[in-house]
């Protein structure tokens, strides 16, 4: 079962087995599970007149007994506080509790004892605590994101409730699966072995009853990985779909907003959607490059004009009882090829604009060609470059010393200077941060693919084969994790297991917890992977999902955090 379908399954049985025109009640975490996979017309479909947020419904006194209310909200304290105060003075017929997650006894006591007129018809648990943007891809949209990167003393408190909100996102997916996994981490990451420990000890011991399913014949394996074993992935610039709108315009719960682009016309300033559940050509092309997205949306073009062409030659009353049929059709149709030919014309004027072909040619190279003296060449040639935008320079810069950290010390710290002084929003000291973060130091993988024999052998293959497309040619490290997973080769120095639960076998699932973030370029290497049928189905989870903007925000907010810090030290 993929993450969206068990959440659009909870959703349908939360709203199908309740009859009557209702109220869906969310909080600011669960109105994300909710649109990402479940329209308003599909909403409407299951007699949901109105969906409020649990803050406004406290905030108003208005009596609506002619309504169900359906709350699908978190079981936090701040929520359980909120129900205590609605139940006590209720504004609507019936009371309808769905929590995304476990309900502590505590909980459930507040809830009934508030409910002196017993308007709650029922309390259950719906383990949906996290956001299932694609089939094998889930985030937990954490604000806090940069978190991670620091150490525990900067901030215990803050860092206790970023590895309690993660491992109540993990336990929802496996609860949803109905699997209890083997636990792995990333053996240089505390932030990663924390987690990995605070989870087995719900799975296995707080909570064994509750994950104590059939036996498969393998169990699955949660590996949890940290970000910073591979910063390269998220400082690429996106040449496939997906992966490039998060980039350039920003992609938010499959939602694009289009009133960021000034330039457009008013009427084309609205928030669009992406979800591969709703679009069949974004379905169909999500992972496809640049190049073939052109010629793509050109032939649907095509279509429509076709389509148009027919609807204008209306000559007979069944012409026009037809047409207006088809009407419904015609406007989707008419939206979706608006909308696909609205954004690649845009990311065709940021591309040209930013230099992003030839700045994005020097990127490859860094991230998966030899040869330093040429790299030094190439990059300082772009901080020269005029057309080069402040946030190009600054992640040239940081591929660039990820690669070549040990190399040449002084024609690093030439770029460090340069680009100082041609970037003035550049912050003093942020790729020395992002060295001390993520360098080689602190990797456990073969990031360049330059430790392993292996991968020095395929490396050399594939310079002597040639790559199919220069700006794709990156394949991120988790590529090579998956490829040790399925071939049992994953090490147990650099992995360990938690606990004395160990794998028996070949896992048919996997799920891959990045701490810090993934990205569409990962996920999209994850779908890649699933549809080898290898006999292995891998699900890809994280704290947000990034793109270069928010990786660089959260590396700013650790180093900021980082200095005030050791200033109080």
């Amino acid at each position: 079962m993929v993450v969206v379908t068990s959440v659009r399954d909870y959703i349908n049985r939360m709203l199908q087995d309740i009859s009557g025109m209702k109220v869906l009640i969310l909080d600011s975490e669960t109105v994300s599970n909710v649109s990402i996979v479940y329209s308003q017309s599909e909403l409407l479909q299951k007699e949901v007149f109105l969906v409020e947020m649990i803050d406004s419904i406290s905030a108003s006194n208005e009596s609506m007994s002619h309504l169900k209310a359906v709350y699908f909200v978190r079981p936090t304290s701040e929520n359980v506080q909120k129900l205590r105060y609605q139940l006590a003075n209720p504004r609507f017929g019936e009371y309808h509790l769905f929590f995304s997650n476990l309900l502590k006894d505590t909980q459930i006591h507040i809830l009934a004892d508030s409910d002196e007129q017993e308007v709650v018809q029922q309390v259950q648990e719906f383990y949906s605590d996290f956001v299932a943007g694609d089939p094998y891809h889930f985030t937990l949209n954490m604000a806090s994101n940069h978190l991670y990167m620091l150490p525990a003393v900067v901030d215990p408190s803050g860092l206790q409730r970023y590895s309690d909100r993660v491992v109540d996102g993990i336990a929802a997916v496996f609860l949803a699966l109905k699997r209890r996994p083997v636990i792995r981490y990333q053996r240089t990451s505390d932030t990663a072995k924390r987690i990995a420990q605070e989870t087995a000890k719900l799975m296995y011991q707080q909570e064994s009853g509750l994950f104590d399913f059939r036996r498969t014949e393998s169990s699955p394996l949660l590996l949890v990985i940290d970000r910073r074993d591979d910063p390269v992935t998220p400082l690429l610039n996106q040449w496939t779909y997906q992966a490039m709108v998060h980039e350039l315009i920003g992609l938010q719960d499959n939602k694009v907003d289009l009133r960021a682009i000034g330039s457009l016309p008013k009427d084309q300033q609205v928030e669009v959607v992406l979800s591969s559940e709703q679009d069949a050509f974004f379905k169909s092309n999500m992972y496809e490059n640049f190049g073939d997205i052109g010629m793509n949306i050109k032939r649907m073009v095509d279509d429509f004009q076709q389509v148009a062409k027919s609807n204008q030659n209306i000559q007979t009353v069944e012409d026009m009882a037809r047409f207006v049929d088809n009407y419904p059709e015609y406007k989707k149709m008419q939206g979706n090829v608006s909308k696909h030919v609205t954004l690649v014309t845009e990311m065709s004027k940021l591309v040209e604009a930013r230099k992003l072909m030839l700045v994005s040619q020097t990127e490859q190279d860094l991230a998966c060609n030899g040869g330093q003296g040429a790299a030094y060449e190439a990059v300082t040639d772009l901080l020269n470059n005029e057309s080069v935008s402040d946030i190009d320079r600054l992640r040239l810069v940081m591929l660039y010393a990820l690669r070549y950290e040990k190399e040449n010390p002084v024609q690093l710290m030439q770029l460090f200077n340069k680009l100082a002084s041609r970037s003035p929003k550049y912050k003093q000291g942020l790729v020395q941060f992002l060295l001390k973060q993520a360098g080689v130091e602190k990797r456990t993988g073969d990031l360049f693919g330059n430790r392993d024999l292996l991968n020095i052998a395929r490396n050399m293959a594939r310079g002597l084969k040639g790559v199919e497309n220069v700006y794709t040619q990156h394949q991120p490290l988790l590529f090579q994790t998956m490829e040790s997973i399925s071939r049992g080769r994953l090490r147990d120095v650099d992995y360990p297991f938690v606990g004395d639960h160990f794998q028996q076998g070949r896992p048919q699932e996997v799920v891959i917890f990045m701490v810090g973030g993934t990205t569409y370029e990962e996920s999209r290497c994850v779908a890649l992977q699933n549809s080898t049928n290898s006999g292995i189905r891998f699900i890809l989870g994280g704290t947000a999902v990034l793109n270069s903007k928010r990786f660089l925000m959260d590396l700013e907010e650790a180093q900021r955090i980082s200095r005030s810090g050791s200033h109080m030290v």
